[in-house]
């Protein structure tokens, strides 16, 4: 109910810590039912899938410990996923929120994506997302770089989006920007209604500063930090890429700013930490 409420218009950071505490909860009494699960079982054995009808007494004598908590564990493994909705209520609008809970729920989220009985994907890139982080970006075919400030991007499809508008479109690099449609879509302030058939084309290739490919299915959490700093490299794109220009979550727009050109010492300074 008050995730319902926050998408109806009430305050997100007076919501947050009773959907954020819950979420949190069931995220670790879900984690505690597979841990139980797996210290009873043989090689092979899979965790159940998350349906209540997995519910009997054989699960409850399996799981171990007092009946009440038992019962807490199943029904979490069972309805962990049933707060995502509410969790991206306030994450998704307010900085607020994310700053002061994500930090705490992502590792536990992450953990319990990983192993493959629930899908928290919406969930975990709302909780990595980063607001005003700084950016530091080389640009190798030109031996550039830039000084990028991001916040609110909710997938490396968006950056790629942004930081071609703010490099190619201001000039500062070679290409076709982006079409005003596109980037009106990741940045505009009101949440987006429905999809759309705009398309985004890909201007660069992302790098993280081992060479190994960024993916645009990613998010910006992936870029490696370097002394300090993320740091992104691009490079010219392998092949010609499109997509859907909607941004991942509608209701959260995406800002990238362009702070300062690196000069040429900065630069030969960053690439000494890439291949």
């Amino acid at each position: 109910m008050a995730g319902f409420c926050v998408e109806r218009g009430a305050d997100p950071a007076a919501c947050a810590e009773p959907v954020l505490d819950g979420t949190y909860r069931d995220l670790l009494d879900a984690l505690e039912f597979a841990r139980r699960w797996a210290a009873v079982g043989g090689a092979g054995d899979e965790l159940p899938e998350a349906d209540e009808e997995i519910i009997d007494d054989a699960l409850m004598t399996r799981l171990g410990g007092e009946a009440d908590e038992a019962l807490r564990l199943a029904l979490a493994w069972c309805s962990v996923e049933q707060w995502q909705p509410p969790a991206l209520a306030v994450l998704c609008r307010s900085t607020e929120v994310r700053r002061q809970h994500a930090s705490a729920l992502l590792p536990a989220c992450r953990d319990l994506a990983a192993l493959e009985r629930h899908d928290l994907k919406c969930l975990a890139y709302a909780l990595a997302i980063l607001d005003d982080e700084p950016l530091v970006v080389l640009h190798r075919p030109t031996g550039t770089g830039f000084e990028v400030r991001i916040g609110g991007i909710g997938d490396n499809f968006q950056l790629h989006t942004l930081l071609a508008h703010v490099l190619v479109g201001g000039g500062h690099l070679p290409g076709t920007p982006p079409s005003a449609q596109s980037v009106r879509l990741a940045t505009d302030p009101k949440p987006a209604q429905g999809r759309t058939e705009a398309v985004a084309t890909g201007a660069f290739e992302l790098l993280a500063p081992d060479g190994k490919r960024i993916w645009n299915e990613g998010l910006p959490d992936d870029i490696p930090v370097v002394e300090g700093r993320r740091l992104l490299v691009l490079d010219e794109p392998t092949y010609s890429r499109s997509w859907n220009a909607d941004r991942f979550f509608p209701m959260l727009p995406g800002t990238a700013e362009l702070t300062r050109v690196l000069p040429a010492d900065e630069v030969q300074t960053w690439s000494t930490h890439t291949r």
